[in-house]
């Protein structure tokens, strides 16, 4: 997360208003800061994909840029109304608002609804995904982020928002308290272990359709499980699942047609599995090959729809329990 004290000082007074408003006795919070009515903007459709770490400024120009100047919209399940300041630091808006989800009652009270069919543009927090697949699928919450999408406004998220952009996503129900990072040796190893959860269609973006996300990609040595997530949603070895894996402090800037700008300082990952796997059970190391990567690095391009871009392309497998890449010094990132 970026310095949450950035604030210009004019708007410190509406900031602290906005947050004495939020004590009211509600199952959610909700913080404003900025013109304390709405305003209408012309938005432009588009998705930003971060993969997590301190927040990049250009992703978030780029959301705000897209509102139109309106009522941009922080959803988060935890947590507080540190990115109001931040995102007004950064951009002309007429108001930047949060609103904390933390249970099912929060996501059914109309008013949380109301405010993301409101919000000219939206950006889902980090955190725990779980809370976002337990508390909001199946909700007013997630009808109302689909009806937005379906409005063309904008909408982006990193790290636990980010991984729920996808019509598949990691939703982490199986992690455990103590060790939340699923990383690609222990996925590997059992395929079908319980921390292994794949949940289907909690957004619906067109261009997003086919696609499972992860993130903290190469920092969290996520590679080998994207692989397995893969090989899960496509056993028979047609490819109707894809996946992109961002790394930390970049972002994908996609457009609804299907081209992309990858920015920050990191790479992404569009990986397509080619082959069926050779081992995929219950209980065994999951043995897979053909897995096509095309790493795009900052400032350069990929077009989703197409699956083609301005790539370093190599292929991975998986064999007795070890990613193989064809990479020269067999790197995989």
């Amino acid at each position: 997360m970026s310095n949450p004290h950035r604030v210009l000082h004019r708007f410190l007074p509406l900031v602290l208003l906005a947050t004495c408003a939020s004590a009211q006795t509600t199952p959610y919070r909700y913080f404003r800061a900025g013109n304390a009515a709405d305003r209408a903007a012309q938005v432009q459709a588009g998705f930003a994909l971060m993969g997590g770490g301190k927040d990049l400024d250009e992703a978030f120009r780029w959301l705000c840029q897209r509102a139109g100047g309106g009522d941009f919209l922080v959803l988060r399940a935890t947590g507080n109304d540190e990115y109001n300041s931040y995102i007004q630091g950064l951009c002309p808006l007429n108001s930047v608002a949060t609103v904390v989800i933390p249970n099912a009652d929060a996501a059914h009270a109309p008013f949380v609804a109301e405010k993301i069919r409101e919000a000219s543009g939206i950006f889902i927090a980090g955190g725990d995904q779980a809370n976002y697949i337990n508390f909001w699928m199946g909700s007013p919450v997630q009808a109302a982020l689909n009806d937005s999408i379906h409005r063309s406004a904008p909408i982006g998220g990193t790290s636990a928002g980010l991984a729920v952009l996808g019509e598949y996503a990691y939703s982490a129900q199986g992690d455990k308290p103590d060790d939340p990072n699923l990383d690609g040796k222990t996925a590997i190893a059992d395929p079908f272990g319980s921390r292994i959860t794949l949940v289907h269609g909690f957004l619906d973006i067109p261009i997003l359709k086919g696609v499972v996300t992860d993130t903290h990609f190469a920092t969290r040595k996520r590679m080998g499980r994207l692989l397995v997530f893969l090989a899960r949603l496509n056993p028979s070895g047609e490819t109707t699942v894809r996946g992109i894996g961002v790394e930390q402090r970049a972002a994908v800037l996609l457009e609804p047609d299907g081209q992309s700008t990858v920015v920050g300082h990191g790479s992404a990952y569009f990986i397509e599995p080619t082959k069926k796997p050779a081992i995929l059970e219950q209980g065994k190391p999951l043995s897979v090959a053909g897995m096509e990567v095309q790493k795009v690095a900052p400032g350069h391009s990929f077009n989703i729809k197409e699956w083609h871009g301005d790539a370093t392309t190599y292929t991975l497998s998986i064999e007795n329990g070890a990613i193989q890449s064809t990479q020269a010094g067999g790197g995989i990132y």
